[in-house]
């Protein structure tokens, strides 16, 4: 059984940062990419940033220069490094990881989500 376990989100001051972790566990194989995800209230869930298993990266328009994804491979975690934060970036925030594991089939996994609420 392979889960995704997140942490790190919370209330913060707009202007502020926070840092958010997602770690995989379980029986892997092997990660492809890993991203992290959002939604806000009355809206659809939306791409936040990706990163591949070699480190490249994509990211909203949105985000651009204020948040960075990044992982550690050793660890099975990704990581999403929030600055300037503003109050439009308050939702709920899910990481998802494209997993090998051992039951045979890759699939995407999805965590429990972790609420972040910048304050104006």
């Amino acid at each position: 059984q392979v889960q995704l376990v997140e942490s790190g989100g919370g209330l913060v001051q707009a202007g502020g940062s926070l840092r958010l972790s997602c770690a995989a566990s379980g029986s892997i194989f092997s990660i492809n990419a890993m991203g992290w995800y959002r939604q806000a209230p009355g809206k659809q869930r939306e791409l936040v940033a990706r990163i591949t298993s070699g480190g490249n990266t994509n990211s909203a328009d949105s985000v651009k220069d204020r948040f960075t994804i990044s992982r550690n491979n050793t660890k099975n975690t990704v990581y999403l490094q929030m600055n300037s934060l503003k109050p439009e970036d308050t939702a709920v925030y899910y990481c998802n990881a494209d997993i090998l594991s051992g039951s045979g089939s890759p699939r995407v996994y999805w965590g429990q989500g972790t609420q972040v609420t910048v304050s104006s």
